[in-house]
């Protein structure tokens, strides 16, 4: 058996709950040369950790394989936030039922007086969030002189979350001869210092080469118009039909706009922010386990600790700030053997960032367009073929009721009328603006109706900011309130790109531009400005300045050239010196 060398009770919990085999992080802790000792563990989200932890403190909770009867804590396990504390005494409830093992959990948002209560009445495992844990302590209602183990999980976010002095007085308050096991995805030096201050010749344990990157987990990303994020989102929700998605933002506002936006579409979605109450918290997540609800829009925090085994898809609507924070938001998905994917949707002016971030974690990831309509409507019409063809169970009462439409209806009239109601129980999908359809230049563009008469305009960023036809066109529809119908030839020089308005259109579109001037898109930086004269041909340089520089720089995420090289120019008055 492989769970022998456990103790038969844990041994026999393992079994009932489908285990075959340990995971990497679960077989290391139960190693002999791990027994007793205070662990440093590094293992990803999803490896199975928390069941790991709890293998490993076996010993210092059960006296001849069950547990004493219950009076101060024994354990202690400190996790960063409140669904992740709530995962963890619900993965050690079961683990440890057949031991009579009694658990407290002290989380922000629910009954202090309650936990108290539960305390003062005794308890093996208490399982909590840093705060809420620190406040009892002061109370009195947590008393650690008999703590034999304590947890941290997820040390590098509670370090990130700013609970170092939470996590110091708790750990000076339990006693100094406690075994320590820290868990933790990433090792920064914060976390090496903290193991050095309260842990004692401490076993380094590693699976992250083994887990990096979640074998289950297929990365892929698109790259989009920064405009055309929100519709992105949508074609992928459409694309898939995960049985369970979810959307991380990464503020709670982004997450309230995405939310009412998917709503008003037609979706069943849930959000989870900071700004939601713990009941709200759990009837979200309730409503996604019912399968009420299939998509949930939440920021890094608020999904730590959530476990959906349903969960196929995650998209990163706004890039996380590192490859790990990307794996920690992926490893929603591709858990306990289960296959998932994960997209990141990437700005076109963002892709070699991105892309230099992946490489360097070595996360292999496919670069694909989004889908289109097209490609949705294609998916839908085999989705919908194979629900319908499925074997199903019929009684008298159905086929009495398939008689009736008979006599009425053609079978043809019937089967159209099934499909059309299929796919009106569906959000439309949206139409993508991808590299074919923006503009490359007035060279290849040839005449078109409507430009005889057309105003020049140019912004400040050209070849040496990235500047693609892809991203600008939205960008300048967005800024000037225009479609792009109404966009003539685009030419990209190296450091300003020019571009057509029809005259009928052009202050109409001056006025949108300075009125979105202060905006708040990372390309408000961008300055435009009306050209006198048509710009010079291709190759050229151009007879005229004039714009004015732009209020905020280059725009974010337009990596600026190396030191060292020549910089882009903003625009200049008045015409150039001989």
């Amino acid at each position: 058996m492989p769970f022998s060398q456990l103790p038969p009770l844990l041994a026999e919990a393992l079994t009932a709950r489908g285990y075959t085999a340990p995971t990497p992080v679960q077989a290391a802790v139960i190693e002999p040369d791990a027994i007793g000792r205070d662990l440093v563990v590094s293992a990803q989200t999803g490896s199975g950790k928390t069941v790991a932890f709890g293998l490993a403190m076996a010993d210092q909770l059960l006296e001849d394989g069950a547990t004493p009867p219950p009076g101060l804590p024994l354990a202690l396990i400190i996790a960063p936030t409140r669904e992740l504390a709530l995962q963890v005494s619900r993965e050690l409830a079961w683990l440890y039922k057949a031991a009579n093992a009694r658990i407290s959990t002290c989380v922000g948002g629910m009954d202090a007086s309650k936990e108290r209560r539960s305390l003062g009445h005794g308890t093996h495992i208490v399982v909590g969030t840093p705060g809420r844990l620190r406040d009892h302590l002061e109370r009195g209602a947590l008393d650690l002189s008999a703590l034999k183990v304590a947890v941290l999980d997820e040390a590098d976010e509670m370090l990130d979350m700013g609970f170092r002095e939470d996590l110091e007085q708790i750990l000076d308050a339990a006693p100094e001869g406690r075994r320590t096991l820290m868990f933790s995805a990433t090792m920064p030096k914060p976390i090496v210092a903290l193991a050095k201050r309260y842990q004692r010749d401490a076993l380094r344990i590693s699976t992250v080469g083994e887990d990096r990157g979640h074998g289950d987990i297929s990365y892929q990303a698109v790259t989009v118009a920064p405009a055309d994020i929100e519709n992105a989102v949508i074609n992928l929700l459409r694309f898939h039909e995960a049985e369970t998605a979810m959307l991380f933002c990464a503020t709670r506002d982004n997450v309230r706009h995405l939310h009412a936006s998917l709503v008003e579409r037609g979706f069943d979605a849930v959000a989870l922010s900071g700004e939601h109450s713990q009941n709200e918290r759990n009837a979200a997540l309730q409503a996604l386990r019912d399968r009420r609800a299939r998509v949930c829009v939440a920021t890094d925090v608020a999904a730590r600790g959530i476990d959906l085994p349903t969960l196929s898809l995650v998209v990163h609507v706004e890039l996380p700030r590192d490859a790990e924070t990307l794996q920690h938001r992926s490893g929603r998905t591709g858990r306990a053997g289960k296959k998932g994917t994960a997209v990141l949707i990437v700005p076109y002016p963002r892709r070699r960032r991105v892309d230099m971030m992946l490489k360097q974690a070595k996360i292999p990831v496919e670069w694909i367009k989004p889908p289109s309509a097209d490609d949705i409507r294609a998916q839908d019409r085999e989705r919908l073929i194979e629900t319908l063809l499925a074997p199903i169970e019929v009684d008298d009462e159905d086929r009495a009721l398939a008689s009736r439409l008979m006599e009425e209806k053609t079978p043809e009239d019937i089967a159209a009328a099934l499909v059309h109601a299929h796919r009106a129980r569906m959000p439309q999908a949206e139409d993508m603006l991808d590299g074919d359809s923006a503009p490359q230049s007035d060279k290849t563009q040839g005449h078109r109706a409507g430009f005889e008469d057309v105003v020049w305009f140019r912004m400040n960023i050209g070849r040496r900011q990235n500047a693609d036809p892809r991203w600008l066109l939205p960008l300048i529809c967005r800024r000037g309130h225009v479609t792009k119908a109404e966009i003539g030839a685009i030419r990209i020089g190296p450091n300003e790109t020019a571009f057509q308005v029809p005259r009928a259109a052009a202050d109409r579109f001056m006025a949108a531009v300075n009125r979105t001037a202060n905006s708040e898109h990372e390309e408000s930086g961008v300055a435009f400005e009306a050209m006198a004269n048509p710009p010079a041909p291709q190759g050229r340089a151009p007879r005229e300045g004039g714009a004015l520089r732009p209020r905020s720089g280059p725009p974010a995420g337009r990596g600026a050239p190396p030191a060292g090289r020549h910089q882009a120019k903003p625009f200049r008055k008045g015409p150039r010196k001989p």
